[in-house]
C-alpha cells in the first residue's frame, strides 16, 4: 500500500506519519519495510526495487531523475552523504566531507569563506548545477553564472545528494558536470553544539522542529566567525570571515493526500579578502578589501500523492548580493543577481512497473553590477522520461525541449539501465547530454557578445557495484567519458587581427571556442574489519584535456582520492581519520604554473557524556602540510578543535 511513496519528491514530501526525519529518511524507512516484507513473502521479483539481501535500502537520491527514488533504482552515478556521516567529520566546512566523493576536486582562494569551486568529472565548476531543497542558487550576476561554495557551512545543512554526470534532460541548463542537491535539515526535537578553535574559530548551530497533528515545522540557524589566515600565500595579515545562517522547512497535512511545504534559507557573510598588485611587490598582496554577501533562497507548493499519481508545484526564487569595498569602506563594486521559477512535477504508474515522469518550468532571472546596465531573460523547458522495473533490471529513458528567450530551442536526451546479478552485485550505464544557456553576463556586459549559443556535453559511464556505500562489502569501479564543445571563453582584442566585435574599443568579449574531453576511471571501497570499525576509500583518475590547445584544463589533478577509517566502541568513544591524496596540476590553461600534489591528514574523536551529550575534538592537516590549489592562494596550516554537542 506504500508503493505510491516511491514517486514523492523527497526534497518537498514528507510523510505525517514519520514527519520525525527527513523526507528521505521516511522514504528510507518505507522502502526497506516493503524490502523485509517481499523478502518474506514473495522474493524481489514482486517489487520495483532491487533487492540486495541482507542491505537495508537507507538511500533515496532525487538527483537522478528529479523525484525520490530508490538509489538501487538508476544506472546514473550516485553519491550521497548523509548528515550523520557529515556531522561526523565535524566543522563548519563542508568541502572536508564533499572530498568522500570519487570523481570531485575542490580549488579555493584562501581559507574558509574565499571562493570554493567543485569540479565534477573536469568539468568546470560553473557546469555544475547546485540546488537547495530543489531550489536553484546559482548567482545570475557572476561572470560564469556558477555557485560559491565558499559561501556554505554545515550549520544548516541535512545531506548531499551528487549525481556525476551530464542529466539536462531531466534539470535543463547547468547540468553539464553534474548535480549537487543539498538539503535543509529537518529533525525533531532539539539539538546544537559549540566548537572553538585555531585562528579564534568558533561555530555554533542549533536545530529545532515540531511534529504535531499533520503539521511539521523545523528551523536551524548557525553562526561561524574565524580570524583566518592571510589569503595571500605571501601575505601575513590574516583574513578573517563571519556567517549568520537561517533554515527553514514546514510540512503541513491539508488532506489525506494533499500536502503544502515550503523552505527558506538565508545567509550573510562578511569576508576580507586580498587584491592584486599592479607594482612591485607584483601578485596578490595583503589589503584591507572586504566582500560581503547576502544569498537567499526558498520556495512554497503544493504535492499530491494518490495510488498512481504523484503530482508536485512550486514556485522558488533565489537572490545573491554581493559587495566589495576597499580598506577606506567605499564600494568598490556591487552585484545582485535574482532568478524565480514555476515548476511542475510528477509521475505516473502506467502498468506495473512501467513509470512515466513528466515536468515542466519556466524561469525568470536578471541581473545588474556597478559597471553593466540591468539585463533579463526567460527560458522554458518540459521533459518526459519513461521508466521500466522489473525485478533486478531497471531501465529509464528521457528526453527534453526548453526554450530561451536568447537564443532559441535547445533538446536533450538521455537514458540509464541497472541490472542486479548475484544478489548484490550490479552493473549500471547511463548515457546523458548535457547543455549550459550563456549567462547574462556573457550576454550583455561589457564584454558581452549576444551572438553566443549554449555550450553542450555528452557523457557516458559505465560501472559495477557490490552492495552499498556505507555498510557491509562496498565495491565499486567506474568508467566515464565526457565530450564537451561550444564551450565559452573570453578573447581578448589585442591582438594583430582584432576581431569586428573589438571596433567599439572593449577590452576582449566571450565566445564559443572551446572544446574539451574528461574521461577517467572511479574507485570506491569499504570494508568493515571488526564491529565498530570501517575502512574505506575513493580514487580517481581524471584526464581533462583542452581539445583545441590539448592542454591539461586548469586546476584538474589527474590523481587524487581520500582514505578514511571510522571506529566506534562500546562504551561511546568514537576515533576516526582522514587521509586526502592529491596529485599534481596546472593553475593556467596554458600550463605555465604548475601547482604541486599534497596529502592532508585530518583526525578526529568523540565521547558520548550520557544520553544527550558529546564532546568532540579534532586536529586539521595533522603534517602541517604547505600546498595550495590556486596559485598564490595560501591554505591552511595544522589547526585544533574542540567542542560539544547537545540533544533533547
Amino acid at each position: 500500500m506504500y508503493k505510491y511513496l516511491f514517486f514523492l519528491s523527497a526534497s518537498a514530501l514528507a510523510v505525517p506519519a514519520m514527519a520525525q526525519d527527513s523526507t528521505e529518511d521516511a522514504l528510507a524507512d518505507i522502502i526497506a519495510a516493503q524490502d523485509e516484507q517481499i523478502e518474506e513473502d514473495a522474493g524481489p521479483e514482486a517489487t520495483g526495487a532491487i533487492i540486495l539481501p541482507g542491505i537495508r535500502a537507507q538511500t533515496i537520491t532525487v538527483t537522478a531523475n528529479g523525484l525520490g527514488t530508490d538509489i538501487r533504482n538508476t544506472g546514473q552515478a550516485v553519491t550521497v552523504l548523509q548528515s550523520d556521516e557529515i556531522e561526523n567529520v565535524q566543522g563548519a566546512d563542508p568541502t572536508r566531507a564533499l572530498r568522500r566523493t570519487p570523481g570531485l576536486s575542490l580549488s579555493r582562494n584562501g581559507g574558509t569563506g574565499g571562493f570554493t569551486g567543485v569540479n565534477i568529472r573536469g568539468a568546470n565548476a560553473e557546469q555544475v548545477l547546485v540546488l537547495v531543497d530543489g531550489v536553484r542558487v546559482s548567482d545570475p550576476a557572476s561572470p560564469a553564472g556558477g555557485f560559491d561554495f565558499g559561501n556554505l557551512l554545515t550549520g544548516t545543512m541535512g545531506k548531499f545528494d551528487i549525481l556525476r554526470g551530464s542529466n539536462s534532460t531531466i534539470w535543463g541548463s547547468d547540468a553539464v558536470g553534474g548535480v549537487i542537491d543539498i538539503s535543509t535539515r529537518a529533525e525533531t526535537g532539539m539539538r546544537g553544539s559549540v566548537e572553538y578553535g585555531a585562528r579564534d574559530t568558533l561555530f555554533a548551530s542549533v536545530g529545532a522542529g515540531v511534529d504535531d497533528d499533520g503539521v511539521y515545522y523545523g528551523l536551524t540557524g548557525s553562526w561561524f566567525s574565524t580570524d583566518g589566515f592571510s589569503a595571500a600565500a605571501s601575505g601575513t595579515e590574516p583574513d578573517g570571515f563571519r556567517q549568520f545562517a537561517l533554515g527553514m522547512v514546514t510540512f503541513v497535512d491539508l488532506t489525506d493526500r494533499l500536502e503544502a511545504f515550503a523552505h527558506a534559507n538565508f545567509s550573510e557573510g562578511d569576508l576580507e579578502i586580498d587584491g592584486f598588485s599592479i607594482s612591485p611587490p607584483y601578485g596578490l598582496v595583503d589589503s584591507d578589501d572586504t566582500q560581503k554577501t547576502t544569498r537567499h533562497w526558498g520556495d512554497i507548493g503544493l504535492a499530491w500523492y494518490g495510488n498512481d499519481l504523484t503530482l508536485r508545484a512550486s514556485y522558488s526564487l533565489a537572490d545573491t548580493e554581493r559587495v566589495n569595498r576597499n580598506g577606506a569602506g567605499a564600494e568598490t563594486f556591487v552585484s545582485d543577481g535574482h532568478s524565480e521559477r514555476l515548476a511542475l512535477r510528477g509521475e505516473y504508474r502506467l502498468l506495473g512497473g512501467l513509470v512515466a515522469a513528466f515536468g515542466g518550468e519556466h524561469e525568470w532571472s536578471d541581473y545588474v553590477t556597478s559597471f553593466d546596465a540591468p539585463a533579463d531573460t526567460s527560458t522554458s523547458g518540459a521533459y518526459a522520461q519513461l521508466g521500466w522495473v522489473l525485478g533486478p533490471l531497471a531501465v529509464h529513458v528521457g528526453g527534453r525541449i526548453d526554450d530561451h528567450e536568447d537564443f532559441g530551442t535547445e533538446a536533450t536526451f538521455g537514458g540509464d539501465l541497472s541490472y542486479q546479478f548475484r544478489r548484490d552485485w550490479r552493473v549500471r550505464a547511463s548515457l546523458g547530454e548535457g547543455y549550459k544557456a550563456p549567462t547574462l553576463y556573457q550576454l550583455y556586459s561589457d564584454y558581452g557578445n549576444e551572438a553566443l549559443v549554449p555550450e553542450h556535453s555528452a557523457s557516458f559511464d559505465l560501472g559495477i557495484e557490490r552492495g552499498q556505500r556505507g555498510s557491509g562489502l562496498h565495491l565499486a569501479l567506474t568508467g566515464f567519458r565526457r565530450e564537451s564543445e561550444d564551450l565559452i571563453g573570453y578573447t581578448s582584442c589585442f591582438s594583430a587581427s582584432p576581431p569586428a566585435l573589438c571596433e567599439d574599443g572593449r577590452f576582449g568579449f566571450y565566445e564559443n571556442t572551446g572544446r574539451a574531453r574528461a574521461q577517467g576511471i572511479e574507485a570506491e571501497a569499504g570494508y568493515d574489519l571488526t564491529d565498530g570499525l570501517r575502512l574505506s576509500g575513493v580514487y580517481s583518475f581524471v584526464d581533462a584535456e583542452d581539445r583545441e590547445s590539448g592542454n591539461d584544463l586548469a586546476r584538474r589533478p589527474r590523481h587524487f582520492g581520500t582514505l578514511f577509517a571510522d571506529w566506534q566502541s562500546d562504551f561511546g568513544l568514537g576515533l576516526g581519520a582522514d587521509l586526502r591524496i592529491v596529485g599534481s596540476s596546472y593553475d593556467d590553461n596554458g600550463n605555465f604554473t604548475r601547482l604541486g600534489g599534497y596529502e592532508v591528514l585530518d583526525v578526529r574523536a568523540t565521547q558520548e557524556v550520557g544520553d544527550h551529550l558529546e564532546v568532540f575534538g579534532r586536529i586539521e592537516n595533522v603534517l602541517d602540510a604547505d600546498y595550495q590549489t590556486v596559485a598564490g592562494y595560501g591554505t591552511a596550516g595544522r589547526g585544533v578543535f574542540a567542542g560539544v554537542r547537545a540533544r533533547m
